[in-house]
Order: C-alpha cells, then structure tokens, then sequence
C-alpha cells in the first residue's frame, strides 16, 4: 500500500476506517465518562450510517480500508499472532488464562475481541458488565492512533488509558501487514518508550491524530490541546528534524483546555486551497478564548518557539494565504452550538469537496454563500445528482450522521488518509 500524505484537501487515493462494533454496543450509561463518552449510541444506526459515509468516500477514493479487515490479515499469520498476544499481555498484564484464550483463537474472533473486548458472563452485576477485556468503542475514530505524514507514520501516545490500545493495535497493523513491512515506516513510535531525550515539560508526551494538520510537505500545523502536550510535540520536532521527513516549520497552536476543543481539528480544517473553516472564537485572535500561536524551526539547533500574532500570520509567512469561513455563519449562538456538532471537523475528498454533518445547517448556509454546492447524501447515492469533479464547482457534502455525531467526532476525525495526490 502507498502512504503518500503532504496536505489536507488533495485528491484522496486511499483512506483508513472503521466500522463501529460490538465495542459501542457493550457500552451502558456509568461506563461513559471512562471511556470518554457523552452519550450512549445505538449501533444499528451508527453502522448504516457509517456505511452510507463510506460510499460517499468512494465517489473519490479509489480504497477505503476498515482497521479491523487489515488486523485480522496480520493475525492470520501465526508466529506474527503469537507476537501480538504476547506483546499485549505484557504491556496490559493479561492473566495467563486471558492470554492462553486470546492464543488460541482464529485470526477474525481475535480482530473482533481486541477491539469489541470480552464481556465476563460468569460474574453479574446491577449496574456495571463485567469484562475480562474493555472494549475500545473510539477506535472508529481513526485520526488518533496514527498520523500518516509523506511517506511514514507517526504512532500516537493517547492521552487517556481507555484509548492506549488502539494505538498497539495500529502500530501493529503498520508494523505487520504485508502491505506495508519491509518498510521503515515510523517517524516515530510513541508507544515504543525508548525514548531517551529528557523533554522540556515533565508530563509524559502525548499526542493524537486529531491535533496535527499537514499545511504542505514541509509544514505541520499542532494543536497543544486537552490530548496533545508540548512534551510530545517537542519530541515529534526532535524526530522529525533528524528523520529526513521534510518538516521545516511546526506551527503550535495553544487551545483552551476544555472537551468542546479536544483537538485542533474541532475548530480548524483546510478545505480548498485557499479557503478553512473555523470556529472564530478559538481562531481569530483578540478574543477571550483566542489560542495562543507560535512556531518551531526544525532547521535550528535547540527547539524554541516564537510568538505567532495567529494561525493566518504564520501561515502567510509560508506563502499559505486561506480566507477563513465560519463554522456557525456569523451569529456566536449558532457558532458555539454547530462547533460541538463537529462543524468545523470538515473533511476534504478533493480540493472544494468536503464531507461535514447536515444537523450543521448554518455552516452548510455559509458554505454556500462561499461558492458551495450543498449536496446531500440521499441524492447522491440514489444517483438524483452527480459530482462534476471535472470542473472546479466546489461541493459541501451533507452526511446524516445524527447518530455517529453524538459521539462527539466528525468527518474528519472518523477516517486516516493513506495516500492524497500532491497539491
């Protein structure tokens, strides 16, 4: 397989997925908090409209993988399973019985169980199930536990235990599979922890998917956010300056630590080459809940930051010039309200081809006042309208999602691009 990844918005090849499973089925009301929830969803729904988004994917992309199809090829292989379940047990602290099972099981129920868990019928209680292994009901959220960047991948450190083990699960998919081994792939692995620099903030680094954007090959935009620390972020620059991967410039953005900006891609998304959307509290400078800019130059010595009037003036500095667009339009109670709806979590098939939630109706209303055609998907997939990707219409694709959307994660955070055509 092909990783190829420099931006944010060129033509999509190939995508990483996952369909919600049994993992979100399990979940009852007093597990929520734990496994970073607001909500209970019903999974039925849940999964046909995932499905329904995966086709509208496919109006662009050539692939869309589903993780859980990859793991169970890389389980196939025995003495590669047995790795896996050993490397598991060690990290989680398996019981031999609990490890003697997953040994012994075929390649697709081990796929299902690692990531769905394992309920324990044998103990009952009124208000809480039992697992001998927690199900990881966020990992249809794909954007964290990895970080395709150009030709490699960076594995995530989640900052909460409930998500630890989708990143061990991707990092054994990039690891394993034959489509991609016999590859040096990672920049970095922040699950391996033989990292020896010391960073400059004591906390232990962590970093997901959702708070790093790709602006061009050799610039990343990082959000410092509620899951992404500046220890993490630093040793990402250390890596990625000594790795040969291209990055010049590491625009950090500082987001108010609050769950509505659990990361930068909640109030910040590329989506044409010269246009974003936002949520103009966070991003526009001059506001009470304004974040902090700055950048680090990968191409000096020590990694330091330097103050960044706002995202738009350090990116203009590198010749990236985008005219933002309101998530929310321009009245502040519908702008609070769509940002927790996942309006600004944009994601772009094709430069000017987005996929956004259709409960976000005042951004659809901006979109179109910006050139968008607002097309939803009942027309599209009962073939009523086509995309006319020939020319340079620009499209808001309308997803229903009300039921994924209560998740709290958007287009965006639902999928991990593995090869985009350069821009």
């Amino acid at each position: 397989m092909r990783l190829n990844v420099t931006n944010e918005i060129g033509k999509l090849k190939s995508v990483l997925v996952h369909l919600p499973g049994r993992e979100i089925d399990d979940m009852v009301p007093p597990m929520m908090a734990q496994l970073l929830f607001d909500d209970i969803l019903y999974g039925q729904m849940a999964r046909e409209e995932h499905r329904r988004f995966q086709q509208l994917i496919r109006f662009i992309a050539d692939d869309v993988y589903d993780m859980q199809d990859l793991l169970e090829e890389v389980l196939e292989e025995d003495e590669i399973k047995q790795l896996v379940v050993k490397d598991l047990a060690k990290r989680n602290r398996f019981s031999r019985r609990l490890t003697g099972w997953l040994r012994e099981q075929t390649a697709s129920v081990l796929a299902e169980v690692l990531i769905g868990g394992i309920t324990n019928d044998r103990e009952v209680s009124g208000e809480l199930p039992k697992f001998d292994l927690y199900p990881v009901p966020n990992y249809f959220f794909m954007r964290d536990p990895q970080i395709v960047l150009g030709d490699g991948v960076v594995i995530s450190s989640m900052a909460t235990q409930a998500r630890r083990r989708e990143s061990l699960l991707s990092k054994y998919v990039f690891q394993y599979h034959r489509g991609f081994r016999d590859r040096e792939l990672f920049w970095v692995d922040f699950m391996d922890g033989e990292s020896k620099e010391a960073p400059m903030s004591r906390k232990a680094p962590a970093i997901e998917g959702g708070d790093v954007l790709i602006a061009r090959r050799d610039l990343l935009m990082v959000g410092a956010s509620e899951r992404t620390n500046k220890a993490a972020i630093e040793q990402l620059a250390r890596t990625l300056r000594s790795s040969g991967a291209g990055v010049q410039t590491i625009i950090v953005v500082e987001l108010p630590k609050a769950r509505s900006f659990m990361h930068l891609d909640t109030v910040f998304t590329f989506i044409s080459r010269n246009e974003c959307l936002i949520y103009p509290p966070v991003i526009l400078p001059g506001g009470s809940q304004a974040a902090k800019v700055s950048s680090i130059d990968l191409r000096k010595r020590e990694i330091t930051y330097r103050a960044e009037k706002s995202i738009f003036t350090a990116l203009k500095k590198k010749k990236i010039e985008v005219e933002p667009i309101y998530c929310g339009g321009q009245r502040a109670v519908d702008q609070q309200r769509e940002q927790w709806t996942d309006g600004a979590n944009a994601f772009a098939l094709a430069p000017g081809i987005i996929l956004l939630y259709e409960r976000n109706v005042r951004t659809a209303e901006e979109l179109a006042g910006h050139g968008y055609h607002i097309v939803y998907e009942d027309d599209l997939l009962l073939g009523r309208t086509e995309l006319e990707t020939w020319t340079d219409k620009k499209y808001a694709l309308q997803l229903q999602g009300h039921e994924l959307s209560r998740a709290r994660g958007g287009p965006r955070c639902m999928t991990m691009p593995l090869d985009r055509e350069d821009v």
